[in-house]
């Protein structure tokens, strides 16, 4: 029978990667073993595979990253893909050009596979509904919706110290709301089954209904740090003080803020993450950001791994793999 599910095959093999939601425990554990695989390629002197060998990528970012496009890039070429980058803050969108209009233009260059990064949610979705049979997409980051091989490489990185899910509790620290990581994260460790997930943040910018998500909610920092295994902290985006959901940095820092002396409450091995880009003294402290729990700057090595494994499953159950016919 046939998938309902845009992003699987009839199979149920990954076609797209749009989200977490909707996938299996199957498929994201299949993702971490593959990218498992490919750390190893960082050590070669020659760094690369010939995976996507005559495969064409094209980097949509329509909003501005710095470490996800880098290492979507740093993994297509990893891979020995043909790479198009294309800024399109100034790109034709903005002149009027409807996205549609845009992905048409760009399938007449003959590309095989789309990494966008847009600030409406949905847009992933949008393009995937709307390329030719053969045409992959990958989610790069959709408004407030997911951010979903974010949400992956923070999963490797805590499969790689933690090993096991069951018996962890994560805790997820700062605007819940507005955070399409948060959102992929949630998804994902539900997946794998997390012994326990909290959800810490202040009441505006808590979502209503978080505990529908599978989570614990906490609106104490301090009470939900205790004795866990995980703190994941999420950039606070300075707009949601202008738009008056909080109030200055300090105080932010002084309720919601990591400091070393708040993290001796988690546990003695805890690690700490963070998706970047972080605010020091505002969402973490220096100490505990440069501190030997941090493992943020392995997160962005991981990432590349990550980025190269789902894109390696898209390509050889697509029929795209070396040189195979878009």
């Amino acid at each position: 029978m046939p998938s309902s599910n845009i992003q699987l095959d009839d199979m149920g093999r990954l076609r797209h990667f749009l989200g977490i939601e909707g996938l299996s425990q199957a498929i994201l554990t299949e993702i971490l073993d593959t990218a498992e695989s490919f750390t190893s390629v960082a050590d070669r002197t020659i760094k690369k595979v010939p995976i996507l060998r005559g495969i064409t990528v094209a980097n949509l970012f329509f909003e501005a990253s710095t470490r996800t496009r880098s290492t979507f890039e740093l993994a297509e070429q990893r891979l020995s893909a043909d790479i198009l980058s294309l800024n399109l803050s100034t790109s034709a969108t903005v002149k009027g050009e409807s996205l549609l209009d845009t992905l048409q233009n760009l399938e007449a260059m003959q590309i095989d596979m789309f990494v966008i990064r847009h600030q409406d949610s949905g847009s992933a979705h949008f393009f995937a509904q709307h390329v030719r049979p053969g045409v992959a997409v990958l989610n790069a980051g959709d408004g407030q919706h997911e951010h979903p091989t974010q949400a992956m490489l923070d999963m490797y990185t805590i499969r790689h110290y933690k090993q096991d899910f069951d018996a962890l509790r994560v805790a997820i620290v700062g605007d819940i709301l507005h955070s399409r990581v948060a959102r992929s994260q949630i998804h994902a460790l539900n997946l794998l089954n997390t012994g326990e997930i909290r959800v810490i943040a202040p009441r505006t910018l808590m979502p209503v209904e978080a505990e529908s998500l599978g989570v614990k909610v906490y609106e104490d920092l301090e009470l939900g740090l205790r004795d866990v295994d995980v703190v994941i902290m999420l950039r606070l985006q300075k707009e949601r003080m202008q738009g008056a959901l909080l109030p200055s940095e300090k105080e932010y820092f002084r309720k919601f803020g990591l400091s070393q002396e708040r993290l001796r409450l988690a546990k003695p091995d805890a690690i700490v993450m963070h998706p970047g880009p972080a605010n020091r003294g505002v969402e973490i402290e220096s100490g505990v950001m440069d501190g030997k729990q941090s493992v943020i700057l392995q997160q962005v090595s991981f990432g590349i791994s990550v980025r190269m494994a789902v894109m390696s499953m898209i390509a050889s159950q697509s029929g795209l793999q070396s040189g195979g016919e878009s």
